[in-house]
């Protein structure tokens, strides 16, 4: 079950379990997570849930939304990563993504079609496997059961999927999918 641990000054204040579809973090009292702080929006940033993944996004706060010391807009979190709003930190921990007894096995590759790592391949083991470049254009492709999801994680440049593009909604792939992001082609084969 993926939590957030939120803390200020090395000062645990609060743990909140993921539970619902959307989880509202901001200043004002309706918040799910409320930061009573000045430097929290009133309506700060959100957690959206799709299955076991947990997508963070930014609902345009004055100060901003930092991932692992990055300023972010929507992002895919992945276990361990630390959400700084304020003077808050947010730990965010989700063990189940991690546990390979949770999963079956499944043999998936990225073969890289061009660019400069053409005829790479990259495994996909773990349960998300980030590719592309960050600050640029960043996709994610989570495990999810016998199959894989791809979304865009991140960046400018757009993401598509055998010639359509897509957003940050997971997208089914199938054996074959060829995928195109900040101008390199990779395909998707499984096992």
């Amino acid at each position: 079950m993926p939590k957030v641990i939120v803390s200020m000054d090395d000062v645990v204040i609060k743990e909140v379990q993921l539970t619902k579809d959307r989880t509202a973090l901001g200043r004002r009292p309706y918040n799910d997570i409320v930061l009573d702080n000045l430097a929290v929006s009133g309506e700060h940033a959100v957690f959206q849930m799709s299955g076991n993944d947990v997508l963070l996004e930014d609902l345009s706060s004055t100060n901003g939304t930092y991932v692992n010391g990055t300023t972010v807009k929507k992002r895919l979190l992945l276990n361990d990563d630390t959400i700084d709003i304020g003077r808050y930190k947010i730990k965010y921990t989700n063990e189940a993504a991690d546990d390979p007894s949770a999963m079956a096995q499944v043999n998936a590759v990225i073969k890289l079609l061009s660019g400069a790592g053409a005829g790479r391949q990259v495994p996909l083991v773990k349960v998300v496997t980030t590719i592309g470049k960050p600050g640029v254009a960043v996709a994610a492709i989570t495990k999810r059961g016998l199959g894989f999801v791809v979304t865009h994680a991140e960046g400018t440049q757009p993401l598509s999927l055998n010639g359509a593009v897509i957003g940050a909604e997971p997208v089914a792939l199938k054996d074959g999918d060829l995928l195109e992001l900040a101008g390199t082609q990779m395909q998707f084969v499984q096992a």
